[in-house]
C-alpha cells in the first residue's frame, strides 16, 4: 500500500469514528436522559475515572488474556482440523455432520454446559470459547484446503521440494488468505463470547463488570467498559489483523 493509499485511509477512518461520537451524541440529546443514553462526554469522564483507579486496566487485561489465549487454540484446532477434512474428502463425509453441530450449537449452550461439567474456573471460559470459535474456523480453512492448486503441486514434485519447502512455498501461501480471514472474522466474534463466558461466571474482566454495573443500572459505566475494549481490539485489527490480510493475499497480486 503506498504511502498516499494509507494516509487516505486513516483520513477516512478518523471521519468515520467522528461521524459514529456526533451521531451518538445527536441521539443522546433527542432523548435526554443521561440515564437512559449518556453522551460520549459522559462516558469517556466515566472511562478516565476508571482508569484512574486502575481498574479498567485490570479487568480489560483479564478479558484480553482469554481472547488471545482461546484465539490461539481455536485457530490452531481449526486450522488443522479444517485442512484434515478439506484434503480427505472421505474423513469429511463422516465428520461434517460433527461439524453442522458444533457450528448451529448456540454459544450459551456450550457455556453453561461447559461451567456445568468443569466448574466455574478459567479452565472452563477458555475451553468454551474455544469450542465455539473451532467450529467456525475449520469450515473457512477446509474451504480453502479445497481450493488448492494441484497444478502447483505437481510443480513441486517436478523440481523434488521437500516436505518442509513444499508446505513454506506452495501450501502455507494459497492457506494464507483463508487464514488471515478466519482470524479477522473469528476476533470480532471471540471476544463477545468471552464477554458472555464472563457476564455468566468470571468474576474478573471486561463481561464481570458490565455485569455489576448492569445490576446497579449504570448505563455510562457499561458503556465505559465496553467501550474501552473495542478501542483496543479496533488497535489491534488495524495494527495486526489487516497488515496481515493484505500480506496474504500479495501472492495473488504477484
Amino acid at each position: 500500500m503506498s504511502q498516499t493509499s494509507a494516509l487516505h485511509s486513516r483520513v477516512i477512518f478518523a471521519l468515520s469514528v467522528t461521524g459514529f461520537v456526533l451521531f451518538w451524541w445527536a441521539l443522546s440529546v433527542v432523548r435526554g436522559d443521561p440515564r437512559i443514553l449518556p453522551p460520549p462526554s459522559d462516558v469517556l469522564g466515566v472511562m478516565w475515572v476508571e482508569a484512574q483507579s486502575g481498574r479498567l486496566w485490570r479487568h480489560i487485561s483479564a478479558t484480553l488474556g482469554r481472547v488471545v489465549l482461546a484465539f490461539g487454540l481455536a485457530m490452531i484446532f481449526g486450522t488443522v482440523l479444517g485442512v484434515l477434512l478439506g484434503r480427505m474428502p472421505r474423513l469429511n463425509r463422516w465428520l461434517d455432520p460433527w461439524v453442522s453441530i458444533f457450528l448451529n450449537l448456540p454459544a450459551l449452550v456450550v457455556i453453561v454446559l461447559c461451567y456445568l461439567w468443569i466448574g466455574l474456573n478459567e479452565t472452563a471460559a477458555i475451553a468454551a470459547v474455544t469450542i465455539n470459535k473451532t467450529a467456525m474456523v475449520l469450515v473457512t480453512m477446509r474451504e480453502g484446503a479445497r481450493t488448492l492448486r494441484p497444478d502447483l503441486a505437481e510443480m513441486a514434485q517436478v523440481f523434488r521440494l521437500s516436505p518442509l519447502a513444499r508446505l513454506r512455498h506452495v501450501v502455507l501461501p494459497q492457506l494464507a488468505p483463508f487464514f488471515a480471514t478466519s482470524a479477522r472474522l473469528g476476533l470480532a466474534i471471540i471476544w463477545k463470547i468471552v464477554l458472555v463466558v464472563e457476564f455468566l461466571g468470571r468474576s474478573s474482566g471486561v463481561g464481570f463488570q458490565i455485569h455489576m454495573k448492569f445490576q446497579m443500572f449504570d448505563i455510562a459505566a457499561v458503556l465505559a467498559y465496553a467501550l474501552g475494549f473495542v478501542i483496543i481490539m479496533l488497535a489491534v485489527d488495524a495494527l495486526v489483523i489487516q497488515p496481515l490480510e493484505r500480506r496474504a493475499n500479495r501472492w495473488r497480486r504477484g
